[in-house]
């Protein structure tokens, strides 16, 4: 069992057809082949309390500690706040921002034309100035529902979507869930027109309350399509890739969702 682990995490890593960017979190960089492709645009789809700005946060650290610039937009919390829950795991942001290695930007939904403009124009201006190769948008959810309808809605992120690739930048995207639908983002748009999703997932057993990770789609690469286990510790998110999560009837928790997003 154990050669054939070893067996398909090295088919893993030999499938790279492009460069890989690090999540920061090596089980998970073991889940994707290697990590992100380059210019991929990732959504992170969880419950609150899965640790979704964990994860964009380790991503940009891991950015800024390999010399790299990185962009952080957040939609909902202050600077100072995404600043304070860095620091809570060890990260000191604040010497990037100093450095200008790292911009935080927070986005005003009371001014809805001055967030979509800074979205459509001066984002690409400060990706090409700042040099950047990371950015993280969270939450992608309150950035969608600035607009009146679901038709509106969809152009808006087709659009924001076209104008990232075409930078080249490696963009990482949070997402809440469906209240109706654990298995869908809240706006059931972004998931389609991303290229890659990842599903962060607690569930609760007679024991105790299980934290999961399946990474659903990444396009033009090979990755593993099981359920594992992660924690949140003092240090950042903590992914077991040779672990398996179940049901208590013994089923893969994910089944459902390899019907939709499989790509």
């Amino acid at each position: 069992m154990a050669d054939s682990r070893c067996q398909i995490l090295e088919r893993l890593y030999k499938s790279k057809s492009k460069e890989r960017i690090s999540s920061g979190i090596n089980g998970l960089d073991e889940m994707l082949g290697g990590g992100f492709p380059a210019g991929h645009i990732i959504v992170a789809i969880g419950d609150t309390g899965t640790g979704k700005t964990t994860l964009a946060l380790q991503y940009i650290y891991d950015g800024l500690c390999k010399g790299e610039s990185c962009i952080y937009i957040s939609i909902e919390e202050e600077i100072e706040s995404i600043i304070s829950t860095a620091a809570s795991f060890g990260w000191d942001l604040n010497n990037y921002i100093e450095k200008k290695k790292l911009e935080l930007l927070k986005l005003d939904l009371s001014d809805i034309k001055n967030a979509a403009r800074r979205i459509k124009v001066d984002l690409p201006e400060l990706i090409k100035s700042f040099g950047a190769s990371r950015l993280v948008i969270d939450s992608i959810t309150l950035f969608s529902i600035m607009f009146d309808n679901s038709i509106e809605r969809r152009i808006r992120l087709v659009d924001l979507n076209k104008t990232i690739k075409k930078m080249g930048i490696t963009a990482l995207y949070t997402s809440e869930t469906d209240t109706k639908n654990p298995f869908h983002s809240k706006d059931g748009i972004i998931e389609y027109s991303s290229d890659g999703i990842l599903f962060l997932q607690q569930s609760e057993s007679a024991r105790n309350m299980k934290m999961m990770v399946r990474v659903i789609k990444m396009r033009r690469t090979v990755h593993d399509r099981i359920s594992r286990p992660y924690e949140i510790t003092e240090k950042g998110i903590i992914v077991y890739p040779m672990e398996m999560v179940y049901h208590s009837e013994g089923e893969d928790v994910y089944g459902e969702m390899d019907k939709k997003f499989l790509g």
